[in-house]
Parts: structure tokens; C-alpha cells; sequence
């Protein structure tokens, strides 16, 4: 797939309601929130000063002859983290592009950096450039929620798009995946303790953690006392909340709704 829609505008943590919020671009133009993204002149990407992170010498060379060849300036490349961070410090670039996995460890080695630069020099654009989809430990990065973007290799085969979006970065921009932002949104339902239950068992517990008898559920709701009872059963089914002796079953569901807020 080539690069011609990416999500773009200020990062927010997509949970089930955010998830909405994520805006579109396509290459032959976009949509975002009104004074949320820089304006766009084109991607006159000429002068835009890089730093490259890349342990793979073949990918990283041919990244940056690339670049060259569209004008931008690569004014640092490295192999490593450490690299990376003493070349960011010298050169001052607009924006880095780093990999994931790097040496020594081919852990998180280039995401540390890239938070570490974030904390050193917060107006500079970052721009993680992976094989691996690894949104999660990349959150707390992408919740800087400016000058930053998240894309995978195998999907970028449109050099027109990928240097755009670098030039939207480096200007204060975000642009992820659509992909990315579709694994986390899948991930964080997977993980949602509430995703098991319907909209009125939601709304059922919501009233119990407000301290609602069932009776006053049912006055709010309008509904019968014996149908909240019902919800209520169902609820704690749902949540995995047997009967113990120690434990108020209602007391922890309403724990567990309070947590996953």
C-alpha cells in the first residue's frame, strides 16, 4: 500500500470514544481540526535538515540517498542510540527518523533515544520509522501529541507521500499509520474489562458506582426493580465476579468500572 492516507492531526490516545476523533488525509488533500495542523505549502522539503537511526546499512544508505536526491539535507546517520543522541545534540536537525529495535540490545533501544531527544529538544519532529507495530510502548511518545509520526516499512511505497509527511512533522505535525492506530484501538478493547457488557448494563453500572440502590436505578432508568436485578446478575457474570466470602461482589464491579474510566 502506498502511503496516500495517513492519520494526521495532534495525537490522542485512541480508547473507544477517542477513536473517533482521528482524522484522515489523503495525498490529494485533508481534513483536520480547525487550527490543529500546520497549513500545508506543499512539501517543499528542500533545506529539511535529517538525522537517520537505521542499524540496517543498506536500508539506511538508500534512505539516504533518497532523502538527498528530494532535497532534504542528511546531516547525521547512526547505526545505534548512542550515535544517535550525539548526533542529535551536534547537528540540530528538523527532524530525526529513528528505527525501534537497536543495538546493543534490539530492544527498544531507538525508541529511548527518540523519547530522550522529545525531553532535550520538545520542538524538534520525530519520526519512528519500524518494521514492527509496537504502539503501545511507543504511547508515550506519541502523546506528546505534536511534531511526531509513527510508520511501518512495509507500508510506505510512495516517496511523494513519505516525504510529505516528514515535512508535516518537522513542522509540528503528527501523522500515524492507520494501521497502528487500528492495533491499538483493537488492543485497548481487548483489554477494555467493561467491552463484555451492553450499553444498558454500562449505564446500569455507572448508576451503582454513583451509590444507586437498585430501586433508584430503576427510578432513573425507568424501568422495574426486578429488571435491574437482572442487569445487575448479568454484570456480575460478565466481570467474573463469583461469590466469595470476603469480597462484596457489587463493590467490585463497581471497582472495576471506576479502574477502566
Amino acid at each position: 500500500m502506498a502511503l496516500t492516507r495517513f492519520c494526521v492531526g495532534h495525537w490522542q490516545v485512541p480508547t473507544g470514544r477517542d477513536a473517533r476523533t482521528m482524522v484522515g488525509m489523503t495525498s490529494g488533500g485533508s481534513t483536520s481540526p480547525a487550527g490543529d495542523e500546520p497549513s500545508d505549502s506543499g512539501p517543499a522539503t528542500t533545506d529539511l535538515r535529517v538525522v537517520l537511526a537505521e542499524d540496517d546499512v543498506l536500508f539506511r544508505e538508500g534512505l539516504a540517498s533518497l532523502l538527498q536526491g528530494a532535497g532534504c539535507a542528511v546531516v547525521g546517520q547512526t547505526a545505534d542510540a548512542v550515535q544517535l543522541l550525539d548526533a542529535v545534540r551536534q547537528a540540530r536537525p528538523d527532524l530525526v527518523v529513528t528505527d525501534i529495535r537497536m543495538p546493543p540490545g534490539q530492544g527498544t533501544e531507538g525508541l529511548d533515544a527518540a523519547r530522550t531527544i522529545r525531553q532535550e529538544f520538545p520542538e524538534m519532529g520525530i519520526l519512528v520509522l519500524s518494521a514492527y507495530a509496537e504502539v503501545e510502548r511507543a504511547l508515550e511518545l506519541l502523546e506528546s501529541g505534536h511534531g511526531v509520526g509513527y510508520l511501518l516499512k512495509s507500508r510506505v511505497s510512495d516517496l511523494q507521500d513519505f516525504l510529505e509527511a516528514m515535512h508535516r512533522i518537522a513542522r509540528g505535525g503528527s501523522v500515524v499509520d492507520p494501521a497502528l492506530v487500528q492495533e491499538l484501538v483493537s488492543a485497548r478493547r481487548r483489554e477494555d474489562p467493561l467491552a463484555v457488557l451492553s450499553t444498558r448494563e454500562r449505564e446500569v453500572l455507572e448508576l451503582m458506582a454513583e451509590g444507586r440502590s437498585n430501586a433508584g436505578i430503576a427510578r432513573r432508568l425507568w424501568v422495574t426493580e426486578g429488571t435491574v436485578e437482572k442487569h445487575v446478575r448479568s454484570i456480575l457474570t460478565k466481570l467474573n465476579l463469583p461469590e466469595t466470602d470476603d469480597d462484596h461482589r457489587r463493590v467490585r464491579a463497581v471497582i472495576t468500572f471506576l479502574e477502566a474510566r
